[in-house]
Formats: C-alpha cells, sequence, structure tokens
C-alpha cells in the first residue's frame, strides 16, 4: 500500500514517473535554501564590519528580498515564452554570478557592492523559485500537488540549515573586520551552482504545458474573468508577503535574542541545528500530515500556534519567550509552500502568471528586518510586533481556505 502511495505521488498522466524530474528540481530547493541562511550570518556580520546600526544591517535582506518585487514578472514571462527549462538555468547561471561577484566587492571595502553581488543572487533566486515552485505541484497529480511542494521544500529546510553552519564557520572564523571573509562560502556555492546548471542543461526534463492540462481541468461554472476575481488567490498573495515579512525578520534577529555573552560562531551554529531543524521537522511531517489533514486546516493550527509564539516573545518572559522564539520556527514551517499551493487553486491558464505575483509576495522579506530593526533598536523583543500581525492575517486566510 505505501509503494502504492509513493507511486501515485509522481504519477504522470500517460502511467510514467515524475521522480527523476522531481529529484532534479528539489535539488534547487536545497541550493536556496543554502543561499537565505547564509543571510541571517550576513546580517550579523555587516553590523560589526562595516558598522551598522540593526536597521540599517537589514539592507542585507532588503536587496536580496526587493529583487523579488522587480523579478518575479519577468521571470513569469520568460517562463511562459521559453519554458521551465530555460529559467532554471538561467535563474542558476545568475545565482552563480552573483556570487563570483563578492571577490570583487571584497577589494572595494564597502557594503554597496556586497548588497549589489546579493541582488544578483537573488534575481536568480526569483527564478528559480518561479519555476520550481509551481513545477513541483504539477509533477503529478492535481490533489497531490501541496504534499509534493512540501516534500520538495524540506530540502529547502536542509539548506537553511546547512547556510548559517558552513556561513558561519567560514566567515565568523575569519577576522571580523576583513571583508574578504564574506567571500568564502560565496566562491564555494558559486561553484557547485554552475556544476547545477551544466546537470541541466544536459538533462531532459518534461515541459509540461499547465495551460493545456490545467483548462481541462476547470470547473465549468467558473466564468472566465480576470486573475483577479479568484479571491483566494489575492489574499495568497498578501498572506505570502506577510509570511515572507515574518520569517525574514525572525531569522534576521534570531541571533540578536541570544545570549549576548554567546559567539556568533556559537549563535551561528544553534541557529543551524536548533532552529532551521525544527524547520526542517516540520515541513518533512507537515508533508505527510497532509496525507490526512486538508493543507488549509493545517495552516490555521500552525498560524495560531505562531501567533501565541510571538505574543509569548514580546512579553520578554525569559527562558519561556526563547523557546516560543525556537518553536515558532516549526510552525513557520509548512507556510511558503502551503500557501504557494493552495493561492495556485483553480487558477488554470493563469497558473504560470499567478506563480509569479504570488512570488512576488517574497518581497514582504525587504521591509521587515528594517522595520523590525527601527521599531526594537533599544528593545528588540517589541518588534516582533511586526511577525505577530503577519502570523494573524495568515491565520485568517488559513481559516477561508478550509471554507
Amino acid at each position: 500500500m505505501e509503494k502504492k502511495n509513493k507511486q501515485s505521488l509522481f504519477a504522470a498522466p500517460n502511467g510514467k514517473s515524475y521522480l527523476v524530474p522531481f529529484i532534479l528540481i528539489t535539488s534547487l530547493f536545497l541550493l536556496w535554501g543554502f543561499a537565505h541562511g547564509l543571510l541571517d550570518v550576513l546580517n550579523k556580520h555587516f553590523q560589526g564590519a562595516f558598522t551598522m546600526t540593526k536597521a540599517e544591517s537589514g539592507l542585507v535582506q532588503f536587496s536580496t528580498y526587493i529583487a523579488y518585487f522587480l523579478m518575479a514578472l519577468p521571470a513569469g514571462m520568460f517562463m511562459k515564452r521559453y519554458g521551465y527549462k530555460k529559467g532554471i538555468i538561467l535563474g542558476l547561471l545568475l545565482f552563480a554570478a552573483g556570487a563570483f561577484a563578492f571577490i570583487p566587492a571584497a577589494f572595494l571595502h564597502s557594503a554597496t557592492p556586497f548588497l549589489v553581488a546579493l541582488f544578483i543572487i537573488a534575481c536568480g533566486l526569483c527564478i528559480l523559485e518561479t519555476a520550481a515552485n509551481p513545477y513541483s505541484t504539477i509533477l503529478g497529480p492535481t490533489e497531490s500537488g501541496a504534499q509534493r511542494l512540501n516534500l520538495s521544500q524540506s530540502f529547502n529546510g536542509l539548506g537553511w540549515i546547512l547556510g548559517p553552519l558552513v556561513g558561519g564557520a567560514l566567515i565568523f572564523g575569519g577576522a571580523q573586520d576583513d571583508p574578504f571573509t564574506l567571500t568564502k562560502p560565496y566562491i564555494l556555492v558559486g561553484g557547485i551552482v554552475l556544476l547545477v546548471a551544466i546537470l541541466f542543461f544536459f538533462t531532459r526534463l518534461p515541459e509540461i504545458k499547465v495551460e493545456e492540462q490545467e483548462e481541462n481541468r476547470l470547473d465549468t461554472k467558473l466564468p472566465a474573468t480576470s486573475m483577479w476575481r479568484h479571491g483566494q488567490f489575492v489574499r495568497a498573495v498578501i498572506a505570502q508577503f506577510c509570511y515572507c515579512a515574518a520569517q525574514t525578520g525572525i531569522f534576521s534577529f534570531f541571533v540578536t535574542e541570544l545570549d549576548p555573552q554567546m559567539t556568533n560562531i556559537e549563535a551561528s551554529r544553534i541557529l543551524a541545528f536548533g532552529g532551521m531543524a525544527l524547520f526542517m521537522i516540520g515541513r518533512l511531517s507537515g508533508s505527510f500530515t497532509m496525507k490526512w489533514m486538508a493543507p488549509g486546516k493545517l495552516l490555521t493550527w500552525f498560524a495560531l500556534a505562531d501567533a501565541i509564539c510571538m505574543a509569548l516573545v514580546i512579553v520578554s518572559a525569559g527562558t519561556i519567550s526563547l523557546y516560543a522564539l525556537y518553536i515558532s520556527f516549526f510552525f513557520m514551517s509548512i507556510m511558503f509552500p502551503t500557501i504557494f499551493a493552495l493561492g495556485l487553486e483553480g487558477m488554470g491558464a493563469y497558473t504560470k502568471k499567478a506563480s509569479s505575483y504570488i512570488v512576488m509576495g517574497v518581497a514582504g522579506g525587504a521591509f521587515s528586518p528594517m522595520l523590525m530593526g527601527y521599531i526594537g533598536e533599544n528593545n528588540m523583543a517589541i518588534g516582533f510586533f511586526v511577525p505577530l500581525i503577519a502570523f494573524l492575517y495568515i491565520l485568517y486566510f488559513a481559516i477561508r481556505c478550509k471554507k
């Protein structure tokens, strides 16, 4: 029986299996998870290397996540014209170019060139996410799309663990004021990304015509109206913005909330093995839980739990607040892929375009670290009002999806 479930999860309409393409696509989730995991190490390093305030160090996230807002629609148009495979290769090449741009940036001894390099990386990541997220949902039966995407995103969680772990060892292992220490992890990841791009170039992937498949699956009662008439899709765009604002803010200032006597390397390890490990466990368990619980219902409980966790962080209850911050990683785990999959339900011929707008919601991560840093400059716990409000909206979105 278990074997049958595994086969049905990746079953193609013609009876063949999409398992191999799914594995290749899932490798991309690991890569961009690693890239995002590095950001949380950079945020702390920039405060010391370039004498930045907490709000100013939020420019690390801003330069990354604003790229999602600017590139999501062009990425979607590129994908519509040239297909998923060429979009993935373009995204990987931009990813590698931005990573290697850290080398000349180190010679300029300024934060700006590094921020430009991060922007280039993020342009590549945006294209990859615009392609890989919907591609993962359609590599099998429609009803298991959310489950499949959560499974892929589990490896994204592994990347989030490796990012601060490797980044913390390479960056904090060097001199605090030496910009050249920033190049080490990016040279490593740039080389790996180039190899993956070559692998995709020589690998044959099925180009699935989403428009043709989904038009046949559309409910005939749905009118042929604008995509913005689909309420669940519109709410998903807002919910994704809120989720990315909450996630990025929590990840960015997690180290700040730990014991001030703890070294940066120790803090980055706790972030990797503590918070990010719970994040990955949450995605893995969430993917399997969706076999018997509807995605909207699971998202409702997780959003409620995270809202409670943020309230406990804000009241500064010592160890209780710290544990609440840890636990919030687990409940955040399923939110991005679940919101994404729910937002694409019933979009039919609009699927690729709709996925671009939902990816644009990642821009929420561009603003929350600066806002949280500004609000919490003297008391960081107060800054966690931002993710609290975000989780309350996600709770509203999830309840509407259940109905």
